[in-house]
């Protein structure tokens, strides 16, 4: 039996449990080891909850982006970031696959719908973090247009919202992605 092509669409409140069910899967505890995107060795509890990600789907400015072919497969979340008096700005971030569906180009698909959609909402560069300590993480975007800034952000750390970190070094590296000139295609 062939599953469903996939289909993209916009979270709703509804959805928010299968959201932070579908993120827990594939950045937390033991079933996040069945993909590569596992954060698992790097922090303990809960990536995010769902108070976070229903103010993500209700806040103006943002959405969370579901790929879905009859099952939630992929996730990601879009918001414009206010003007600093550059070009206009979006932060991505949340991105996040079922681990028995990574490697096989269904993040790659739903990190594509996330640069349309910022670029519908006229953003000219994307922003996201992530874990410094994710080098193989940080390369697949490289590989996808975004580039290190240089910027590093600290990990929050004493907020149990963002896990319980298993090292003492952690911190976000800032990442750029231009939606400008030829280079900025898919």
């Amino acid at each position: 039996m062939t599953s469903a092509p996939a289909r993209l669409r916009t979270a709703a409140l509804d959805d928010v449990p299968a959201v932070v069910a579908l993120v827990e899967r594939a950045y937390r505890g033991e079933a996040s080891r069945g993909g590569w995107t596992t954060e698992a060795d790097l922090l303990d509890g809960r990536r995010t909850d769902e108070a976070s990600v229903a103010e993500l789907v209700d806040a103006p400015g943002s959405a969370v982006l579901l790929l879905e072919d009859g099952a939630l497969l992929a996730c990601c979340h879009v918001r414009v970031l206010p003007s600093g008096g550059g070009p206009r700005r979006a932060y991505v971030g949340m991105v996040a696959v079922d681990p028995a569906r990574q490697g096989g180009g269904t993040g790659r698909a739903v990190l594509d719908a996330a640069v349309e959609h910022a670029r519908g909402l006229g953003a000219q560069v994307l922003e996201m973090t992530v874990i410094t300590q994710r080098t193989e993480l940080v390369a697949w975007y490289e590989r996808r247009g975004w580039r290190r800034t240089g910027e590093q952000r600290p990990f929050p750390y004493g907020d149990e919202r963002f896990g319980r970190p298993r090292r003492e070094d952690l911190a976000f590296d800032v990442l750029e992605r231009s939606l400008l000139g030829p280079s900025a295609g898919l």
